[in-house]
């Protein structure tokens, strides 16, 4: 049973899950200081962080993508938008056939700013990486991925757009 406890906290959640969402704290605490001292919000960071991981797969971000999966609403997303092309951040679009449509572009500039913001979290966490084995770092990536689907499913559900929520 002594594994069992290493599990589970006496009376209370697993001790991963604590785990979890102590990192999701220290995660947004490191968010909201690197984005304070760029006078950037964590919406801003957020946006980027959506439109990198588009063109990392070569898909277009229209402010329409953005605003679903920052659940904005339009006024919101026109105000993110127009905090992060002043800021010179991205950049707005009118590219192919259809020109009304408005896509965003990261700027060199956000890569820049990013990467200078980022460096020390990539750093320590490079360095706390370097301790564990590959089979090790395996058997993290495919529970953080577990966890971050289960995420988007207790999130989809608490949304009523998942099962177990009666529709």
């Amino acid at each position: 049973m002594a594994d069992d406890d290493a599990v589970r906290t006496p009376g209370g959640p697993p001790a991963l899950v604590l785990l979890l969402q102590e990192f999701t704290l220290e995660a947004n605490r490191y968010v909201d200081t690197a984005g304070g001292r760029n006078d950037m919000h964590r919406t801003d960071l957020n946006a980027l962080a959506v439109i990198m991981r588009h063109a990392a797969k070569g898909t277009v971000v229209t402010p329409g993508v953005l605003r679903k999966e920052l659940h904005l609403s339009s006024p919101a997303t026109t105000a993110l938008i127009d905090r992060l092309d002043q800021s010179g951040h991205v950049v707005r679009e009118r590219l192919g056939s259809d020109r009304r449509q408005v896509q965003l572009r990261m700027t060199p500039k956000a890569y820049r700013d990013g990467g200078a913001m980022f460096l020390p979290l990539a750093r320590h966490m490079g360095a706390a990486m370097a301790e564990f084995t590959p089979a090790e770092l395996e058997v993290a990536a495919r529970f953080m991925e577990s966890m971050t689907q289960a995420t988007i499913r207790a999130a989809q559900e608490a949304a009523g757009q998942g099962e177990g929520m009666g529709g």
